[in-house]
């Protein structure tokens, strides 16, 4: 598998991250492994709250983002967009897409709204998310048994993100 990410200015202030990869899983199995609770604590975050459409979720993720979201559309299995930390200066939304390819399923997710100068953090960031989520599903299990919190990230997920972020830093901002 090859991760395609990418990097795209909304405006003077405001970016995008949109990285995108190709599992060996059926549509049904990645849509499971990216919204129900206890299959997202296994790679990506630890949610809680209201999960349906107009809903409030409590995020804590891997890399130590924490904050809260709304749940905007959840078109299962294929679509799920976020606002997260709404109606605050730091409002970004993040969006998912899955797409059937045969046996394997395809999955796109964007993070808009985020500060331009910080792209390729965020690009790092998801890129190191995503394999994490590419070991959990080869794995059926948790790929951070050292957990992580709001002020401690996973250490691996860490540790690969500093690798990542130099690649990211030298990408071009389209």
């Amino acid at each position: 598998m090859t991760m395609i990410g990418t990097m795209r200015a909304l405006d003077q202030t405001r970016g995008a991250v949109r990285v995108e990869e190709l599992y060996d899983t059926e549509i049904g199995d990645l849509w499971e492994a990216c919204t129900a609770p206890e299959r997202l604590a296994r790679w990506l975050a630890q949610v809680s709250g209201n999960l349906q459409v107009g809903g409030m979720v409590e995020l804590t993720f891997t890399s130590t983002w924490t904050g809260p979201a709304r749940i905007e559309a959840c078109d299962a299995p294929h679509h799920l967009l976020l606002t997260t930390e709404p109606g605050t200066e730091d409002e970004a939304q993040l969006e998912v897409w899955l797409t059937e390819e045969g046996s394997q399923t395809r999955l796109v997710v964007e993070e808009r709204g985020l500060p331009i100068d910080k792209l390729h953090f965020h690009g790092a960031g998801w890129q190191a998310h995503l394999e994490d989520l590419g070991r959990s599903l080869r794995l059926d299990a948790s790929v951070h048994p050292e957990g992580w919190s709001a002020t401690q990230a996973s250490p691996d997920w860490r540790r690969r993100w500093v690798e990542l972020t130099p690649d990211y830093e030298a990408m071009p901002v389209e």
